[in-house]
């Protein structure tokens, strides 16, 4: 079946990604042997993405906090979740079907400069991530990660974004969310393991006691939602907003169109909830991290890094150490 349009060339490109990252549970790419002041973000991104160089300066008093056997190794072994097929613009394979990049990654390549350290990135799928975390292979985890009670009780955090999830709908589906009680009698597509998961299963509880039901369906990767969605198979998908808003954008002129249906969180002075930069908990690196973080902050990085990859209100002013977590519920 041959669609001409933007979501399959997607498609199609996610598709040859996943066959060239998927080896085993996980792929590794490694820096060259020497630090550098100088990262590159954007790297391979492709269209929609400029990239560009970005002078960092190792900071002395962020690389104190580190445990002497991260110093050591002269390497941050950090863990994306993006197998098989990614997610843009958070994680994903860039055009020469090898770099890894995006915000996260590109975040990971940042602290690791302040650092002084050099960054060895893994891309696992979600869950094996954190077992890379639990086992001790991830110094550091970056996958749009929302910080969360539970998850503290495992794992230490440094915030750096704020949290917003978001429905995606064909642009023709009059459906909009507008509260649980607006997903009565849908179908929604949401990734496993994830927060978005949660908020699902608390809400189709809730409708259930009032004797009301949805439909959640899981699917393997990106391009099998896209085409469930694009074939009416589901009403929507239940994701973060970055890669929302990014979709939405680039299907703006395909046979597809997408839109933003609502939105769930959100950002501002009061945010509902934070991303993090996860490690293992008490293993003392924590700290080293956040310090960074700031130090990206009140240097200016941090804002070029969110404006490369159209994060701007997601920003923070400061990051800290296992802020509150987002209320999800309890299923």
């Amino acid at each position: 079946m041959t669609y001409k349009n933007n979501r399959v060339t997607k498609v199609v490109a996610l598709i040859a990604a996943a066959a060239t990252t998927f080896i085993g549970v996980s792929t590794s790419q490694a820096a060259t042997t020497t630090t550098s002041p100088i990262v590159k973000l954007a790297l391979n991104a492709g269209q929609g993405f400029r990239a560009h160089y970005v002078e960092v300066q190792v900071d002395p008093a962020s690389r104190a906090l580190l445990p002497k056997s991260v110093l050591a190794s002269g390497q941050l072994q950090i863990g994306v979740g993006a197998l098989p097929s990614g997610f843009p613009p958070l994680v994903f394979t860039g055009t020469d079907q090898q770099t890894i990049v995006g915000s996260e990654p590109d975040l990971g390549r940042l602290i690791a400069a302040v650092l002084g350290l050099q960054p060895v990135i893994t891309n696992y799928t979600f869950a094996n991530m954190f077992v890379g975390v639990d086992s001790g292979r991830v110094d550091l985890a970056l996958s749009n990660i929302g910080i969360t009670e539970p998850r503290k009780a495992k794992y230490d955090f440094a915030s750096y974004r704020t949290v917003e999830y978001a429905f995606e709908a064909l642009r023709t589906n009059p459906w909009k969310f507008t509260g649980y009680e607006s997903l009565a009698n849908h179908t929604f597509a949401v990734a496993k393991g994830t927060n978005q998961e949660l908020f699902l299963l608390g809400w189709q509880k809730k409708l259930q006691a009032e004797g009301k039901n949805f439909k959640i369906q899981y699917f393997p990767d990106s391009p099998s939602t896209y085409l469930a969605l694009d074939s009416g198979r589901i009403d929507a998908i239940f994701s973060v907003n970055p890669s929302t808003v990014y979709d939405v954008k680039a299907t703006r002129n395909a046979q597809y169109p997408t839109k933003v249906a609502g939105t769930f969180g959100g950002t501002g002075p009061n945010p509902f909830g934070f991303i993090g930069a996860t490690t293992k908990k008490d293993n003392g690196e924590v700290a080293a991290y956040a310090s960074a973080i700031n130090y990206l902050i009140q240097n200016g990085q941090y804002a070029k890094w969110l404006d490369t990859y159209g994060l701007p209100a997601e920003a923070i002013p400061t990051s800290q150490v296992n802020p509150y977590g987002i209320p999800v519920p309890t299923v």
